[in-house]
């Protein structure tokens, strides 16, 4: 498993078993949504300063990886 996969974790008894920040709460959705908001890395780190540069490529990485594995059916 690579680095960044042990920093994202799926626990259903965690946010309902979304995908969240390894020893956080915070779901990958969540950090996608700041970004997609104009948020830059450097200010989800200053207002959630548990959280990693790493964290945050971790998650766009994820969310990249889902996507790509998604089966498109045409209709």
């Amino acid at each position: 498993m690579a680095k960044d996969e042990k920093r994202v974790v799926i626990d259903p008894k965690i946010m309902g078993g979304k995908p969240v920040i390894r020893g956080t709460r915070i779901p990958v959705y969540f950090i996608l949504e700041l970004l997609s908001n104009g948020w830059t890395v450097e200010a989800i780190l200053g207002e959630y300063p548990h959280l990693t540069r790493e964290d945050v490529l971790a998650a766009i990485k994820y969310a990249a990886k889902v996507l790509r594995e998604e089966v498109v059916v045409e209709a």
